[in-house]
């Protein structure tokens, strides 16, 4: 069971606060009538009078308060864990959050393009599943290998410049890293799409590409940047305040290298695409997925969740109903079976 909209929850401190001004109520009632005449007086001037009654009324509306709390929250029940049959491709995205990706030579800066272009990438997936890895001078894991594209995007939209400290571009460990992402237990056909500027790579970076080549990953990169390049804005709030310089004072100025990215698709049996137009780049890649033969693999996921809402909502109704139909004095039927051996006076 699951709860969809818990904050409601909050309005369960109504009860103990309606019990709390009853409480309070009743104490000023007692004295109240206890300035008016004495109780033997009271209980003559009103027989009938119930001192279960409105206790018994206050536990309705409690309850009632408390059921239609639970219909706003709206619990939800599902019926049982299903196995879906599917059918496609493992794809990881590795994306370069480096700070040569805050250039805006491409708008709006290369690391904003290169989320649209995941983000359209997976708009236009069937049942594919994918999985993300941000980069910089070493490799995050961000999301495993799931069918959740909700999630996906979420991820996707969290990533910036900020969240690894290490600059630089790690794309060979960007490439081990995905290597381990893959689940060994299910023979699926894997690809792995790098978007980066291919700035600052290291060392090593064929070799890993080899390395992944031979565990069966087709590796795809995609160039984000221009050959002119741009320089690297430090902003504050927003608005630029200055650019990065080297240590001689001048402005860094930060290109595309698409050779890099060429060299390790090539080494991954994969395949360098220009980012600079998104429309293109989505062709492209819906091309070459098509061109994968897809894979069956299987995915468990709770089915349907149902509404209970208004079970608690009728609940409520029929409380509050027995509360304004009951009334304060006692039960007829129960004083006639004079309970407690009363003795009625003559004349009654």
């Amino acid at each position: 069971m699951i709860l969809e909209e818990k904050i409601y929850l909050w309005f369960l401190l109504l009860i103990p606060a309606v019990l709390l001004l009853y409480l309070i109520f009743r104490i000023w009632q007692k004295r109240a009538r206890s300035k008016f005449a004495r109780p033997e007086l009271l209980s003559y001037l009103s027989p009938n009078r119930s001192s279960f009654k409105p206790l018994l009324k206050l536990l309705l509306v409690l309850l009632a308060l408390g059921a239609l709390v639970m219909g706003l929250v709206n619990p939800k029940i599902g019926s049982q864990l299903e196995t879906v049959k599917r059918e496609g491709v493992d794809i990881v995205f590795a994306v370069d959050v480096s700070k040569s990706m805050e250039a805006e030579d491409i708008a709006p800066n290369r690391l904003e393009k290169s989320k649209q272009l995941v983000r359209q990438i997976i708009g236009d997936l069937g049942s594919d599943r994918v999985g993300i890895i941000a980069y910089a001078g070493s490799a995050f894991p961000q999301l495993p290998i799931t069918t959740d594209y909700g999630a996906a995007e979420m991820f996707l939209e969290s990533l910036n410049t900020d969240m690894i400290s290490s600059q630089g571009t790690a794309i060979g460990d960007a490439i081990d890293l995905a290597i381990g992402f893959f689940d060994d237990n299910q023979q699926t056909n894997r690809v792995m799409f790098i978007l980066s500027d291919g700035e600052d790579h290291g060392g090593n970076i064929e070799d890993m590409a080899r390395q992944a080549s031979e565990a069966g990953i087709r590796i795809y990169t995609i160039g984000v940047g221009t050959t002119k390049g741009g320089p690297i804005p430090i902003k504050r709030n927003g608005v630029v305040q200055n650019y990065k310089k080297d240590n001689q004072g001048e402005t860094v100025i930060t290109r595309l290298d698409p050779g890099v990215l060429q060299e390790i698709a090539k080494e991954a049996n994969g395949q360098y695409i220009d980012g600079s137009v998104t429309a293109e780049v989505t062709e492209k890649v819906q091309e070459e997925l098509l061109g994968i033969e897809k894979t069956e693999f299987e995915a468990k996921q709770f089915a349907d969740y149902k509404s209970q809402f208004q079970w608690f909502v009728g609940l409520a109704i029929l409380l509050l109903l027995l509360d304004i139909f009951m009334l304060e004095g006692k039960t007829g039927w129960i004083r006639k079976l004079n309970l407690f051996n009363e003795k009625r006076k003559t004349g009654e």
